[in-house]
């Protein structure tokens, strides 16, 4: 977590929860992440969540080096937000802080079934002669189809002149193919708004939130 400004963060945080109904309501969607992004004075806080899917391809945990190489290149390109959300220069906003990674989470659910299924599928593949490799190779790929993975990325820019900042070009959407669109929670002195930006149109206009 960056540090954040105490108003800033209890900003964002309320954006994020505005945010996080809707991600109940359809989560974990493919092609779709959010961005939450608070104003507050010079400041503007933002916290990105997107699939592994829209950023790298694919859900699974990286194993091979050609899927670590992805993820740390992701993590580099999600830890520059300029380049991701550009504002206009007129705004003067540069980076203070800025951080990203690549969570995982697992069904819970499946897990207790999977247990279950784990001693009645080892009684059966002992019956049948197979070996507890051969087991243990079928548990992995169990567990790989019910991994998800999110990256998540926090940024907290200083601007100049904030008022300027009168829209966002997303060029997020060039930079992962996969991405399809973002649900986007904003919150200023004039209360919060909710935004669909989709690849076909990336640009967000931001003069009536100021």
């Amino acid at each position: 977590m960056l540090k954040f400004s105490y108003t800033a963060l209890a900003i964002l945080a309320a954006t994020a929860a505005v945010a996080e109904e809707t991600r109940q309501l359809d989560a974990h969607e493919h092609g779709t992440g959010t961005l939450d992004i608070a104003f507050d004075g010079d400041r503007i806080a933002m916290e990105l969540h997107a699939p592994g899917a829209d950023i790298v391809g694919f859900e699974y945990g990286a194993k091979s080096a050609e899927d670590r190489a992805a993820v740390d290149a992701a993590v580099a390109t999600l830890a520059r937000p300029l380049d991701l959300f550009a504002l206009p220069a007129a705004a003067g906003c540069s980076v203070i802080e800025a951080s990203a990674s690549l969570e995982s989470e697992e069904d819970e659910d499946h897990d207790a079934h999977a247990d279950d299924d784990h001693d009645h599928d080892h009684e059966e593949h002992a019956d049948e002669g197979h070996d507890d490799d051969d087991h243990a190779a079928h548990a992995d790929d169990d567990h790989d189809a019910v991994s998800h993975t999110e990256f998540h990325a926090e940024y907290m820019l200083k601007c100049a002149d904030p008022a300027q900042a009168t829209k966002i070009d997303f060029a997020y959407f060039a930079s992962f193919p996969n991405a399809l669109e973002l649900e986007v929670q904003i919150i200023s002195d004039r209360g919060a708004t909710g935004f669909e930006v989709a690849r076909d149109a990336p640009t967000l206009d931001l003069r009536d939130m100021f």
